[in-house]
This record gives structure tokens, sequence and C-alpha cells, in this order.
């Protein structure tokens, strides 16, 4: 797949970055990273589906079997307007849902095909700094991929690499992030540089 392809998404302009995370799904895991700490869930209470529709844009499940979801049109000038009147919210050019025409689609990821969001739920079993080691990885290898220097495939497997290959350290201190983060940029560019060689 090019960047061109991989960037081609079929509903959201989102820019280059999160296009491509979107192609391989690490956005669903990086948001899945984010829904740990947010709502305290262990990650196996935490799980991704497909749904082309993007109309459903979160659920959660309650210990009485009921779902509540939040649902709209897929633009995100309304996410974006209510971020910035919270906790208001203000007309935000979103066109209404027609429940009447309306039809929700739902699968699971396939996980051989988006090997990526295993990934993130690995990072948070590794705990620690590896979540922050993952997402330097993956900020390093996407920019390679857009730059033609690794193929899209490359994305995952530096990242795997350099996940595999550094030891979580305890998160005490922002600047434990920060040197987690350098470091897995370092390796990052050595991984993708055997990539590319190979290729």
């Amino acid at each position: 797949m090019s960047p061109e392809e991989a960037l081609n998404h079929p509903r959201w302009k989102m820019g280059r970055k999160i296009s491509i995370d979107s192609a391989t799904l690490f956005n669903k895991g990086l948001e899945v990273i984010e829904a740990r700490w947010l709502f305290g869930l262990p990650p196996e209470q935490i799980s991704v589906v497909i749904h082309p529709q993007s109309i459903v844009h979160s659920m959660v499940e309650y210990v009485d079997g009921s779902v509540i979801s939040q649902m709209s049109t897929p633009d995100m000038r309304g996410a974006i307007s209510y971020a910035l009147s919270y906790p208001e919210r203000l007309p935000g050019g979103v066109r209404p849902l027609d429940f009447s025409r309306l039809t929700l689609e739902f699968s699971d990821p396939d996980a051989a095909r988006f090997p990526c969001l295993g990934l993130a739920y690995q990072a948070l079993a590794m705990g620690g700094t590896a979540p922050a080691i993952l997402n330097a990885a993956d900020e390093v290898a996407v920019g390679l991929f857009l730059e033609g220097k690794i193929p899209f495939t490359g994305i995952y497997r530096v990242m795997a690499e350099v996940l595999d290959g550094h030891a979580s350290g305890k998160v005490s201190s922002l600047e434990d992030v920060c040197d987690a983060d350098r470091t897995a940029r370092e390796a990052a560019l050595k991984a993708a540089s055997a990539i590319s060689n190979k290729a």
C-alpha cells in the first residue's frame, strides 16, 4: 500500500499521521490505552469493533447489561464544538441523523490484518513506560512510511521490534516518560534502517 492509498480514508479527513494510524487501526489501540487510564478499567474490559458507517463513536456497557452509545453523523465539528464549549453544548453545524434510514454494522477486527492493535494491548500488559515506547515507535515508523522509506507493513515491524526489544520501566516522573520516548525513537530509526536495507 502506498502512502496515497493509505491516506484515502472513506469517511474522515484527519491529517496524515492519524489517517495512517487509522489504516493500521493503531488509532484504536491508542484509544484503548486512553480508555484504560480515563476510566480505570482493565484492558480485558475494553474492546474494539469495526463499524463501517462511523455513526457510533463509543459504547459503554453497564452491569445490568444496558448499553449507552454516543452517536452522530461522521463530522469532527461536533466533537470539536463540544471540546471548546464543555460542559455546554453549542450548535455545531452537524447534520442530524435520520434514524429511519440508519443501518449499523459491527464486526470484530481481524487481528492478522491489523496487528498494531494487538501491540497496544501488549503495551498495556507490560505496563510502565511501554505505552510511551510504543507511541514513539509508531510516530517514527509512520513518518518514515509517509516519506517512502519503509513499506506499509514496516510500520508494524518497527513497532513490534522496538516494543519487544525494550524493557518497560517504572513511571515515577514525566522525565521517565520522556527518556523512554527518546530511547524508543532511536531504536525505531535503527529498526527501520534494517527494514529498508532488506527491501
